[in-house]
């Protein structure tokens, strides 16, 4: 039997990216239809058909739809500095007259929420505009248009902001805007909706809203962030402050520029409510409410987070190091590597040794000050030591730390368990070195909670600078001598000269 040919396109964007590995796993003939097919290098690797075009182009549309079953149109041109709701006219234009050509069966389509009998920003017309131009040109090919409000999911525009504002603010100045009713939908349960798509019975055409449990003001959202992140934050209303001014203020304080922060301001202003309840009839989805969809972010961000390999993620983000590291996410990140003539399980020796009576190799008068102030703090201090000097498993007690997870010769990553504005971890990856033998990388990483964990960061930098180089470097000296040393699984003795 042959598979279902599916066509996405908006692949590299948040909804579509997450879309295409449930797709995959599913079983479906994936095509990905990319600007810059590069960005969707690692889809190509797991068999992801990428084709190279533009919606604006209509050739290179037409080739993207061949023989295509059902294709998602996730696309939107918000961040354009042309007139965006133009450039979408023509782009869904194109996309339904070549999806007519090629006998597309399907098209689903990921619009706005809004009450269109109101008057509604410019984003959101131009949202439904799109929505309703792909059904009035359709022909034959079924469309389905899902109208979503606010999505909650790691990485997500609206979530990223609503963190931004809660970590970075402890006290906000708050606009009327974020008392306007939305009724958010985790990431979870739009994939679920979209999916569902594929094989939905519809008669013609149509269009289903869908949304969360709960309907909740902005407001509601952020106290719900800041109390799971165990924030304390004061809201102080202003009557007035423009989407002009509001998304000139939300550049300085969140990742947003300001081009899509008014956008995405004048859009908050409109109340995104479901009104239409067909969707939870038609489909097999429950949605979850709010606390859960906040709580699901943070903890997908945490499992993301324990599966990077940072020495790749940093790289390939193209981000470089300032005087206070790299910022990946929420967190915080000093990333450091040194190449040694020594193999990799030679070079793992001294990471798998590090601390108790073996010292920290650098600077361990500091640590044994760092120790004593956590425990003035009611900390653990450094006084736990380490049950085996040579060897190390998941969940064992290192000094002030806690080993999260091992893999020998290859990683060793640590949770601080000290008391600190936020959490902190301390990893190392080796990895073999085709011109000199392995590489070891040392990445420190800080998760601030709050405005606290900020300023513990850059006061503290200027030290960990200091400290994380002399403890790379000494780590690479040791591995020499364990290169060099029979047995050398052994525990390294005495001092290594520099």
């Amino acid at each position: 039997m042959q598979r279902v040919k599916i066509l996405i396109t908006g692949a590299t964007g948040y909804v579509g990216g997450r879309l295409l590995p449930v797709l995959e796993s599913q079983g479906y003939d994936l095509r990905a239809l990319a600007r810059y097919p590069q960005h969707l290098s690692e889809a190509a690797e797991q068999g992801v058909e990428v084709i190279q075009g533009d919606l604006l182009d209509r050739d290179s549309v037409e080739k993207a739809l061949s023989g295509v079953h059902t294709a998602y149109y996730l696309v939107h041109s918000m961040g354009s500095k042309a007139d965006y709701a133009q450039l979408d006219r023509e782009a869904a234009l194109n996309f339904i007259h070549a999806a007519r050509a090629a006998r597309v069966r399907r098209v689903i389509y990921l619009g706005g929420l809004g009450d269109s009998g109101s008057e509604l920003s410019p984003h959101l017309t131009s949202r439904q505009e799109v929505g309703y131009l792909l059904r009035s040109e359709s022909g034959r090919v079924t469309v389905i248009e899902l109208r979503a409000s606010i999505v909650l999911g790691s990485g997500s525009l609206s979530f990223e902001m609503i963190r931004a504002l809660t970590e970075r603010l402890p006290v906000m100045v708050t606009p009327r805007w974020v008392s306007t009713l939305a009724q958010p939908i985790a990431i979870e349960d739009l994939l679920a909706y979209l999916t569902q798509c594929i094989d939905l019975e519809v008669d013609g055409n149509r269009v289903f809203e869908v949304g969360g449990r709960d309907q909740v003001r902005y407001l509601d959202l952020m106290r719900e962030y800041a109390r799971q992140r165990g924030l304390k934050r004061l809201m102080v209303p202003v009557p007035v402050l423009s989407p002009r001014v509001s998304s000139l203020w939300l550049g300085l304080v969140t990742p947003l520029y300001a081009r899509i922060g008014r956008s995405l301001i004048d859009s908050v202003r409109n109340p995104t409510l479901v009104q239409d309840t067909s969707a939870m009839t038609a489909f097999q989805v429950k949605p979850m409410g709010v606390e859960q969809a906040i709580a699901r972010a943070l903890h997908n961000e945490d499992r993301d987070f324990a599966e990077t390999r940072w020495s790749d993620a940093l790289s390939a983000s193209g981000a470089k190091h300032s005087w206070a590291g790299v910022r990946f996410g929420n967190r915080l990140v000093d990333e450091r590597h040194v190449s040694v003539a020594a193999r990799p399980a030679d070079a793992f020796v001294p990471i798998s040794q590090i601390g108790g009576d073996n010292g920290w190799y650098f600077a361990d008068r500091l640590w044994q000050l760092r120790g004593w102030i956590d425990l003035l703090l009611g900390g653990v201090g450094m006084r736990r030591g380490r049950k085996d000097s040579n060897r190390l498993h998941p969940g064992d007690a290192l000094d002030c730390w806690r080993v999260e997870a091992v893999t020998p010769d290859k990683l060793l990553r640590l949770h601080a368990e000290m008391r600190l504005p936020g959490r902190a971890w301390l990893q190392w990856e080796v990895a073999p070195d085709e011109h000199r033998g392995a590489v070891i990388h040392q990445t420190a990483i800080f998760d601030p909670a709050g405005f606290s964990g900020l300023a513990y960061w850059y006061l503290s930098y200027p030290f960990h600078q200091v400290i994380f180089k002399g403890m790379l470097d000494a780590i690479a000296r040791r591995s020499l001598v364990a290169a060099s040393t029979p047995g050398s699984k052994q525990k390294i003795e005495g001092e290594v000269a520099s």
